[in-house]
């Protein structure tokens, strides 16, 4: 079976881009790309400024018109278009359900010009069993050409092995190295004790941290021995993250799976990396 990256397109610049970054990646991994347009109302026609065919049309054209870009970059690559009658959320997490990767805007033609990521793509990020890639449509990778490390969050504690897997793999496909950030806050005893933290302590803890990621990283290491691995301590977890990713060509953020349907879906360090990363953000189910 061949294996599919799909993108959500609806027109936008950021979901042009978002369909050219996911067609260099389906090249890189040898997949067909799949181009989705969901919305509940294509073929209801009720509406009362579009024609009963108005919709699924104007659908189809700006499939066609995503489609048609990216075979002029990539004419070798299998490009499908799909449009799935239903919510943009739903449509998007179930049309991704077999795919490797889902590759989505970061605003959508609904957002406000302010924000830096729409509902739709952050909904979706959140519950998606496939990993997500949310691209902004300026900036470093914004269309797949990305050629930095990928940048990977490590809890050094409580490593993912799924979110670590998808960054070494990632790194491979790129010839590139992985960045692996462990953000570490000082113990809150600390600020209970009031003025300035004795630099001799704070660098004891650094040093543990330091350990802690490596014997993390021990595992993809041996799996993946051509990738070079950059190992990278920083004081603040999210912090930490986001300035890691200035050059970075791809940042890999873990969520975890939920089994309830209420309730945040995405943790501060997601959170942090979808809204304020510079590059494409990948977020990457686990547990």
């Amino acid at each position: 079976m061949t294996s599919t990256v799909v993108a959500g397109v609806d027109g936008s610049p950021a979901s042009t881009a978002a369909a050219q970054w996911a067609a260099e990646e389906a090249r890189r991994r040898g997949a067909a790309l799949r181009l989705v347009h969901a919305w509940p109302w294509l073929t209801d026609g009720v509406s009362s400024y579009a024609g009963p065919d108005d919709l699924p049309a104007a659908a189809e054209r700006t499939l066609a018109e995503a489609a048609d870009a990216v075979r002029q970059r990539r004419p070798e690559l299998v490009v499908d278009t799909d449009t799935v009658l239903d919510a943009p959320v739903d449509g998007l997490v179930a049309a991704a359900a077999d795919a490797e990767l889902l590759v989505l805007g970061s605003r959508g033609r609904g957002g406000f010009t302010g924000l830096l990521l729409g509902s739709v793509s952050m909904a979706v990020a959140g519950r998606s069993g496939t990993p997500v890639v949310v691209v902004r449509e300026a900036g470093p990778g914004a269309e797949g050409a990305g050629s930095g490390e990928v940048v990977v969050g490590v809890d050094a504690h409580a490593p993912e092995e799924e979110v670590l897997a998808f960054a070494f793999q990632e790194a491979a496909l790129r010839g590139v190295a992985v960045r692996a950030v462990h953000g570490w806050d000082l113990p809150p005893l600390f600020g209970y004790a009031g003025g300035a933290v004795p630099a001799g302590e704070v660098a004891q803890l650094e040093a543990l941290e330091a350990k802690l990621l490596s014997l993390a990283l021990a595992g993809p290491r041996e799996r993946h021995p051509g990738v070079e691995v950059v190992e990278d301590v920083r004081l603040g977890a999210a912090r930490g993250l986001v300035e890691a990713s200035a050059g970075a060509g791809l940042v890999v953020v873990g969520r975890r799976r939920r089994p309830v349907e209420f309730g945040p879906r995405l943790g501060r360090i997601a959170h942090a990396a979808l809204h304020h990363a510079e590059a494409p953000v990948a977020v990457v189910p686990h547990g």
